[in-house]
């Protein structure tokens, strides 16, 4: 198996100071534990991240994770067409907030 980047949390500079068993939980379970499994890479890891935030319609986090998707080896185009793709089977308009969502992450 070759090295992956490292996956880390950034839950305590962003809430620790206001909810900080979640952020701990964000840093510690999370990205330290979770996203860093060698079962999945982090790449294949961020494009299920990213389908389900939209099929949620959680544009909050999917902005966060657009970028993170980029930095693990997802281009632009291919989140396009996932999202695209979601657009069948999570429905019209969380499709459509989701590429709405990353006009602004991709353009920003």
């Amino acid at each position: 198996m070759t090295h992956q980047r490292k996956q880390i949390g950034s839950g305590r500079n962003a809430i620790g100071d206001f909810a900080p068993k979640l952020a701990e939980l964000t840093d510690d379970v999370l990205f330290e534990d979770v996203w860093n499994r060698p079962e999945l890479s982090p790449r294949d890891r961020s494009l299920i991240t990213v389908a389900a935030l939209v099929a949620g319609g959680d544009s909050d986090q999917l902005r966060f994770h657009l970028k993170h998707a980029k930095d693990n080896g997802v281009t632009e185009s291919e989140l396009i067409e996932a999202i695209t793709h979601l657009a069948f089977y999570a429905g019209w308009p969380k499709a459509m907030t989701g590429v709405a969502t990353a006009k602004q992450v991709f353009t920003a």
